[in-house]
């Protein structure tokens, strides 16, 4: 399964954070960050929960993040 979600970051390094600690979540088959879009596409792995997926994300990226960050999906 595959989502996409609307990000409110502030540079194009933190969204590269986002993505790498996106990446590195459990259930996270996939995630890519475009900072020009502000958006995140992610893709679940098998059998997932993507809303208790994405709160581990949101908990990841909070934790290496160099400003204010929320994640809205479409």
């Amino acid at each position: 399964m595959k989502k996409t979600y609307k990000i409110d970051v502030d540079c194009a390094n933190c969204a590269n954070k986002m993505e790498e600690a996106a990446n590195k979540t459990a259930g996270v088959k996939n995630a890519v960050v475009n900072f020009m879009t502000l958006k995140m596409n992610v893709e679940f792995e098998e059998g997932a929960a993507p809303k208790e997926v994405m709160q581990e994300v949101l908990k990841n990226c909070k934790k290496v993040e160099c400003g204010w960050m929320k994640l809205v999906e479409f």
